[in-house]
């Protein structure tokens, strides 16, 4: 084998090398194989800018989801009664904020609705920031069923992100809010 071809069979196999990987994930993709660091919850599309929406906390303050702190919200948007499920579910994404460990404070819980009266509420506004919106904002991505909730993951420039349906499993909550708030 003379130098010429030896030389062009050294970049066939360098272009080969780089190719490869490229071939095998095209394959994957085709055959319909997702990755396990998927997310748990459903991409809106399109996004939604709530940077504008006009949302009043319980003290009569606005709230603003843009923010210049890098802080992410997660907004509960409960169904009509939330009463012991939907405590229960809102206490387990209040944990799920918890394992963020020093991370915590890059999330904001915002429960936008009429807050729960029940006595298994007792502390419930001291870990949510209560407000209220307009009854038709967000009305399409809000749990319908009574004492259920749903939860709308937004960026900290307001950008509504992911949804996540009633019946959602905190433990994937969890594993999201793991990827994308540090």
């Amino acid at each position: 084998m003379d130098l010429r071809n030896r030389r062009r069979l050294q970049a066939g196999l360098i272009v080969a090398i780089f190719a490869a990987p490229v071939l095998v994930m095209l394959g994957l993709a085709l055959a319909g194989w997702v990755p396990r660091g998927r997310s748990y919850g459903q991409h809106l599309q399109p996004e939604r800018n709530l940077a504008s929406m006009p949302v009043r906390m319980a003290d009569g303050k606005p709230f603003a989801f843009d923010n210049h702190a890098a802080v992410w919200t997660l907004v509960a948007l409960p169904g009509p009664d939330c009463a012991q499920r939907c405590l229960r579910k809102l206490d387990m994404v209040h944990r799920a904020q918890i394992t963020l460990g020093q991370h915590a404070d890059k999330l904001r819980l915002l429960y936008l609705g009429t807050p729960p009266t029940s006595d298994a509420a007792k502390g419930f506004a001291g870990v949510w920031t209560l407000a209220t919106t307009p009854s038709h904002a967000l009305a399409d991505l809000r749990a319908d069923a009574r004492d259920s909730v749903s939860a709308v993951l937004v960026t900290p420039d307001g950008m509504a992100l992911t949804r996540y349906a009633a019946g959602f499993d905190p433990e994937g909550l969890r594993q999201d809010l793991k990827k994308v708030v540090h």
